[in-house]
C-alpha cells in the first residue's frame, strides 16, 4: 500500500489525495484517457509503418550488436522486463543485454529506483553524472553493454514492442512493475496512454530530473498529444540521442 501526499514539481503543486492506492500488477488500473479516434488510428498507423522501416533498415546494425555481444560475454543478447504499460497491465518489455550475467542486479536497482520514484531522490550522484540510476562497482556493466547505454542502442529492440502494439513510439517511458509499486496516486493517469520509446520527459532532461518532474512532462504530454506534437517531439528526441548526454 502507498499513500499519496502533495509533490511540488517546478510551479505545480499536485493535489493531496487521501485515500491508499494499492497497486495490483496484473489488472486494469487506470481507465484509457479519452482519445480521437482519427488520432488514435493515425498514431497506429504511423508507428507501425515508421517501426516496420526501421526494422529494416537497421537490421545491419541488429546483426553487430548481436555479434558484439556473444563475442564480449557469450550471454543472451534480449533481456525481457516485466514493464507496465497502458491501463496498468504488465507487458514483455525488451533491450539488447547490457548487464553482466550470473550477478543479480535487480536488488540494487529495486531499492534505488522505489526511492527515486517516490521522489525521495531527486539528484544522482557525482560519479554517475548527476544521472538518476545506481552507480554500481564498475563490473554491472559489460563493455560492449557501456557502448549500448551511452548511444542508447540497447534501446532498439523495443521497436518490437511498437509492431506488436504495447508500445508507441511516443509517449511515457514504462516503468518496472516494482517501480509502480511506489507511485503516488497522482502519477497513475501516465498510464492511460501507450507508453512510448520517447516522450516529452526525454527531450526535456532525461534520466537526470527528478521522477515527479518527469511525471508532469508526461501528464502535460497527454493534455496536448496530436500527431504533430509527436512529430516535434520525435524530432527533438534526435539530437539528443546524438548528444549522449543523458542515457535512460
Amino acid at each position: 500500500m502507498i499513500t499519496s501526499k502533495p509533490q511540488i514539481v517546478g510551479s505545480a503543486l499536485r493535489p493531496t489525495v487521501a485515500t491508499q492506492v494499492q497497486m495490483p500488477k496484473t489488472q486494469v488500473l487506470v481507465p484509457p484517457a479519452k482519445t480521437a479516434t482519427l488520432y488514435r488510428v493515425s498514431k497506429r498507423s504511423f508507428d507501425l509503418i515508421v517501426a516496420c522501416m526501421l526494422l529494416v533498415l537497421l537490421s545491419p546494425l541488429y546483426l553487430l550488436i548481436f555479434f558484439a555481444i556473444k563475442l564480449d560475454d557469450r550471454g543472451p543478447v534480449l533481456i525481457v522486463q516485466n514493464r507496465v504499460g497502458l491501463g496498468g497491465k504488465v507487458y514483455n518489455f525488451y533491450k539488447f543485454r547490457s548487464m553482466t550475467v550470473g550477478v543479480n542486479h535487480m536488488d540494487e536497482h529495486r531499492a534505488f529506483a522505489q526511492h527515486v520514484i517516490r521522489g525521495e531522490i531527486t539528484k544522482g550522484p557525482q560519479s554517475n553524472g548527476g544521472l538518476l540510476k545506481p552507480t554500481g562497482d564498475g563490473r554491472a556493466i559489460t563493455r560492449v553493454g557501456r557502448v549500448l547505454r551511452r548511444t542508447s542502442l540497447d534501446e532498439l529492440p523495443q521497436i518490437f514492442n511498437v509492431i506488436i502494439g504495447n508500445m508507441s513510439l511516443v509517449g511515457p517511458r514504462p516503468s518496472m512493475d516494482y517501480e509502480v509499486e511506489a507511485y503516488y496516486d497522482w502519477y497513475l493517469p501516465r498510464l492511460s496512454v501507450l507508453p512510448g520509446i520517447t516522450g516529452l520527459a526525454q527531450i526535456n532532461g532525461r534520466s537526470s530530473i527528478p521522477f515527479p518532474e518527469i511525471v508532469s512532462w508526461d501528464l502535460q504530454y497527454i493534455e496536448k498529444r496530436s500527431c504533430t506534437y509527436d512529430l516535434r517531439i520525435l524530432y527533438k528526441t534526435l539530437p539528443v540521442v546524438a548528444s549522449m548526454s543523458d542515457t535512460g
